[in-house]
């Protein structure tokens, strides 16, 4: 595959693996007592997430994930210097959005998709017992963006709606976003380090994404 087609593909990994850390706790809970919640706080963002969450990795500083198991609910958290440039990645591959929320003083941009599991089964099909719920909320100030993946499995029994008024955007990411504090870090990764590209060679790609768009479709010629 050619370099300029391979950031094409490597948005579909990387919101597919992104990886995580934090400490956590069981604490409180939101307007409806009988949920749970959970509290995590990291060198760049705390919050507490709706139910019992539970710390899936710690591998990695900038990026962090966790696990809603009862409810096969994933939360991916990262930042990067350029978030923007990221969903305009996602939003070439057809995510929809952005939806504007603002909570704490904060404008969050919501987006919302689907993914099929890649369960190495060529046949998967993309009816409602197979596909992912995704939804992403993502922040960019100045110098640091700030990127939330809810990755809701096709095991989960929350009704996902790709849209601002169903059980998984009010039941499980308005509260979360509603509790969110950012911090301001001093070591941000670049979103090009997080493609393995050197800044140049993403600054490529997202030219030719534009290009693409603007009506040049010749430029991605070759990809997969």
């Amino acid at each position: 595959m050619e370099k300029k087609n391979m950031i094409i593909i490597a948005a579909v990994v990387i919101l597919a693996v992104v990886v995580v850390a934090g400490f956590i706790f069981i604490s409180g809970s939101f307007d409806d007592s009988s949920k749970e919640s959970t509290s995590f706080s990291t060198p760049f963002m705390a919050g507490s997430f709706v139910g019992n969450v539970s710390l899936e990795n710690d591998s990695l500083e900038y990026v962090h994930s966790y696990k809603d198991k009862a409810h096969d609910i994933e939360y991916n958290i990262t930042t990067m210097d350029n978030a923007s440039a990221l969903m305009e990645i996602y939003e070439f591959q057809g995510i929809e959005g952005p939806e504007k929320r603002t909570f704490n003083g904060q404008e969050w941009n919501i987006y919302f998709g689907e993914a099929v599991p890649n369960n190495g089964d060529n046949n998967n099909s993309t009816n409602s017992k197979s596909t992912m719920g995704i939804i992403i909320c993502e922040v960019q100030k100045e110098n640091q963006g700030y990127v939330i993946n809810i990755i809701f499995g096709n095991n989960s029994d929350v009704n996902f709606t790709k849209n601002t008024y169903g059980d998984s955007y009010i039941n499980y990411v308005e509260p979360l976003l509603k509790t969110i504090s950012l911090k301001e870090s001093k070591d941000v990764p670049s979103v090009a380090e997080q493609f393995g590209l050197s800044q140049d060679e993403f600054n490529h790609q997202i030219d030719l994404i534009r290009q693409y768009e603007a009506g040049n479709t010749s430029v991605l010629e070759g990809s997969v």
